[in-house]
C-alpha cells in the first residue's frame, strides 16, 4: 500500500493507558460483566506495548460483550455491530486510487466484518470494462469516464453515481543520481513523449544534459493516469510513443526508475511519497519559467500545472440498493479526507465530501466533470451536478 499511515502511529499512547484503561472497566461495569478486566500477569507492564495491551483488553470486551448479550459500539474503525451487515463489494479499477479503497477497506472491516470486499487493480479503463458488464459494483477511477464507457454503461443498462474522493499531483520522477536536474518543462515532456518523439537520449531533451540513453517508464494504456498525462502533456488522450516499459503496477514503475540512473517515468503522487528515498520527484514549469512541485498547498490551488486531478469511484446505481454497498460508500466518503492525506494524497475540502454524499443520497446519476475545464473550482462542479 502506498504512503505512510501515521494514523495509527499513537505516541502518546502509554500516557493514557491507565485512564483508558480505568475507562474500558467501566465499560465492563456498566455492561453489567462483574469479572472486571484484569491485567495480564505474565507478561510485565513494562514490556507490553500499547497495541497488545488494548488488543488484550478488547479481546476480553468482545467476549464479554457476547457472553452477556449486550451489543458492542459500531463506527468508524470499532468493533462490529451485532447485526452486521453482510454481503460483498466488488472493486476494481485504477491502481492510484487503490491506496485510498484500500486504506477505507481496511477500516471499514472493523465494524463490518461479514461483508467481503474485493479490490482489483485492472487500471482505470480496465476497471470500467468490468463495470459495464456489471461484474464490480465500483470502479476506482484516476480520470473521468470516457463518452465511449458512459455510453457502453447506458448500453447495459448500468447507471452509475461519479464521486470524487481525493486530489493528485501527477508525478514525474528521476533516478536518486540523476544530478544533472531539477525541473523540467511541459515542453520537454511533450518531446519526451509524444508519438513522433525523436528522443532517444537525455542530451536529445536539453543541451548539456548527459549523452546516454534515456530509459521511460510509465502505466499500461488502461491506466487512467495514463490517459490523463498523455491529455495533458500531449493534447489527446492515448497520443504516446509506444517504446517505454509499461505495467498497471505502479510499484514496478517505481522500482524501475530506481534501478537505472537515466530512467523517467510517471505516476501518482502517493507511490513517490512512499519512495522518496528511492526516487527524485522533478519540478514542472506548466509555461511560467518557474518549476512546481506537487505539494498539497500546489494541488490544491492549482499552480500545479497542468499535472493535478481529482479522483474518482463510480458507484453502479443498481449496486447503491444493496446495504452492504451503502454502508461501504458512506464509511468511505466519511472517511476519505483522513485517509486519502494518510497514503499520500490530498483531501478534498469537506463542503466538498458533503455534497458528493448528498449526490449519492439522492443517487444522481451520470457525469458532471466528463467535459469540465482543467482547473474549475470542485465545489462549483459539484454544486452545478446537484443543481441541474
Amino acid at each position: 500500500m502506498a504512503g505512510s499511515r501515521s494514523r495509527n502511529d499513537v505516541s502518546h499512547a502509554d500516557v493514557g493507558f491507565d485512564r483508558d484503561f480505568a475507562g474500558i472497566h467501566d465499560l465492563f461495569t456498566r455492561f453489567g460483566y462483574q469479572g472486571g478486566v484484569h491485567r495480564i500477569e505474565e507478561e510485565s507492564e513494562s514490556k507490553m506495548t500499547f497495541q497488545s495491551r488494548c488488543i488484550a483488553l478488547a479481546v476480553g470486551l468482545a467476549t464479554s460483550l457476547a457472553s452477556t448479550g449486550c451489543p458492542a459500539e459500531n463506527g468508524a474503525g470499532g468493533p462490529a455491530s451485532a447485526d452486521a451487515l453482510e454481503g460483498k463489494v466488488q472493486i476494481d479499477g485504477s491502481s492510484t486510487v487503490y491506496p485510498i479503497t484500500e486504506a477505507v477497506a481496511e477500516e471499514f472491516r472493523a465494524p463490518q466484518p461479514k461483508i467481503a470486499l474485493s479490490i482489483g487493480i485492472s487500471g482505470t479503463g480496465g476497471g470500467f470494462k468490468k463495470f459495464v458488464l456489471g461484474e464490480t459494483d465500483i470502479n476506482d477511477a484516476s480520470r473521468t469516464i470516457k463518452d465511449s464507457e458512459a455510453e457502453k454503461c447506458r448500453a447495459a443498462g448500468i447507471e452509475f453515481i461519479e464521486i470524487p474522493v481525493a486530489y493528485d499531483g501527477l508525478s514525474v520522477v528521476v533516478n536518486k543520481d540523476a544530478d544533472w536536474l531539477d525541473t523540467i518543462t511541459v515542453a520537454e515532456l511533450n518531446a519526451i513523449w509524444k508519438p513522433e518523439s525523436t528522443v532517444t537520449k537525455w542530451s536529445d531533451v536539453r543541451d548539456g544534459w548527459p549523452d546516454v540513453e534515456l530509459k521511460l517508464y510509465g502505466p499500461g494504456v488502461d491506466s487512467g493516469t495514463f490517459d490523463y498525462f498523455t491529455e495533458a502533456i500531449n493534447g489527446k488522450s492515448q497520443r504516446c510513443r509506444s517504446d517505454f516499459t509499461q505495467s498497471e503496477d505502479d510499484n514496478v514503475l517505481v522500482q524501475g526508475v530506481a534501478g537505472d540512473r537515466y530512467a523517467l517515468g510517471f505516476f501518482g503522487f502517493a507511490y513517490y511519497a512512499e519512495n522518496k528515498d528511492k526516487i527524485k520527484l522533478l519540478k514542472v514549469d506548466g509555461g511560467t519559467g518557474t518549476g512546481v512541485a506537487p505539494s498539497e498547498k500546489t494541488i490544491n490551488d492549482g499552480t500545479y500545472a497542468p499535472l493535478s486531478r481529482p479522483l474518482f469511484i463510480y458507484v453502479s446505481k443498481k449496486a447503491a440498493d444493496r446495504p452492504e454497498v451503502v454502508a461501504f460508500v458512506d464509511f468511505y466518503l466519511a472517511n476519505a479526507a483522513e485517509l486519502s492525506a494518510d497514503v499520500g494524497y490530498v483531501a478534498l475540502p469537506e463542503k466538498a465530501y458533503e455534497l458528493a454524499k448528498t449526490r449519492f443520497e439522492k443517487r444522481i446519476t451520470g457525469s458532471v466533470f466528463a467535459h469540465v475545464e482543467a482547473g474549475r473550482d470542485l465545489l462549483e462542479v459539484l454544486g452545478a451536478g446537484l443543481a441541474n
